[in-house]
């Protein structure tokens, strides 16, 4: 395939009993629903069969035995029976899908990791070389991309139904999702929870294109800033670097090499310092305050939009250890984490 145009099929148009499958987890969670349907299916058609059998048997006039037969072992090795049947093909599909569960949370280690953030009516998505779409993901066939989404507004949900994937997104906080699409194409991007009156109309669309298809894409939408390097210009402009960069005499603590490490905070105990963690922190700083320091960090709160968090963030994790060298007062055992 030569262009984006030439990919097939187009998003399709229309309700389809079953949407198409367009990686292989798809297939692994429609198996597994068609199994639970036909299990379900034939536990209820036995039901009525019984219900139907039992009524006219013993229907108003009939010439049978009505005596009760509580106790007999027969009667209770069948119902025994029956209930370890039912037992074992239960506890069989809860196993099945828990392990489908877990794989959908845990995920390969992923190619790429882009940015989604949810707001109405929109979804807004930066690729890590800081391309910017809005209701379009554009990503390569056979990589395992990660998904980091949030919501700058009002609940919102994730779900592309050709990979079987959903994430309810909630304002202030950060869910992870992944996929592998396996087959190029154009597949339908919604929202499915309702999120406004213009509910309907936040939807979309995932390209799914050949490898190098792809990084042509890219090559043809210009140079644009990493979100670290956004990040960076916003860390300066919003004045962060004056206090955790030692360019001042307010002790604040360092941030270089803080993503990932225990916090010790003021009231007891320690945190990781996660994108959750770096985002309370910028947004809701009194939140957690680190063990040493006073809790003087201004709260941005309204002040700054999700994307300027995760490149804020993005740069808060570009940087290396050699940085804290760079800070002699501050005391890097304190956790390095914002006040």
């Amino acid at each position: 395939m030569s262009s984006e145009s030439a990919y097939l099929p187009e998003v399709s148009k229309g309700l389809t009993l079953m949407p198409e499958q367009a990686s292989a987890f798809a297939g692994e969670i429609d198996a597994l629903f068609i199994a639970l349907v036909v299990v379900c299916g034939l536990l209820t058609l036995a039901v009525f069969a019984l219900i139907a059998i039992f009524g006219y048997r013993y229907r108003a006039g009939s010439r049978v035995d009505r005596r009760a037969r509580f106790g007999k072992a027969a009667d209770q090795r069948l119902e025994l029976g029956v209930l370890a049947v039912m037992l074992v093909i239960f506890m069989g599909l809860f196993g099945w899908a828990g392990s489908l569960y877990l794989e959908m949370f845990r995920g390969p280690p992923a190619a790429m990791t882009l940015n989604v953030v949810g707001k109405q009516w929109m979804w807004k998505v930066q690729h890590p070389d800081g391309t910017r779409e809005i209701n379009t993901i554009h990503v390569p066939a056979g990589e395992t991309i990660h998904l980091r989404v949030t919501s700058q507004d009002v609940i919102h949900s994730f779900y592309l139904p050709a990979l079987r994937l959903k994430r309810d997104v909630l304002p202030g906080t950060y869910r992870e999702a992944w996929f592998t699409a396996d087959k190029p194409g154009e597949y339908r991007l919604f929202c499915a929870e309702y999120c406004g009156s213009y509910h309907a109309q936040m939807r979309g669309k995932l390209v799914v294109m050949e490898p190098a298809d792809y990084q042509r894409w890219l090559t043809r939408q210009g140079d644009s800033e990493s979100p670290a390097v956004s990040g960076a210009d916003l860390f300066q402009s919003y004045g962060c670097s004056g206090c955790h960069l030692g360019k001042q005499g307010v002790r604040a603590p360092s941030l270089a090499g803080v993503f990932g490490r225990a916090v010790p905070l003021a009231g007891g105990g320690t945190l990781i310092a996660d994108e959750a963690y770096l985002r309370d922190s910028i947004m809701q700083p009194q939140k957690h305050v680190v063990a040493g320091f006073d809790p003087i960090m201004p709260s941005y709160a309204g002040q700054i939009s999700e994307e300027e968090v995760l490149q804020l963030i993005a740069y808060i994790k570009s940087l290396d250890a050699q940085e804290r060298a760079t800070s002699p007062a501050q005391d890097p055992t304190q956790g390095g984490a914002l006040p």
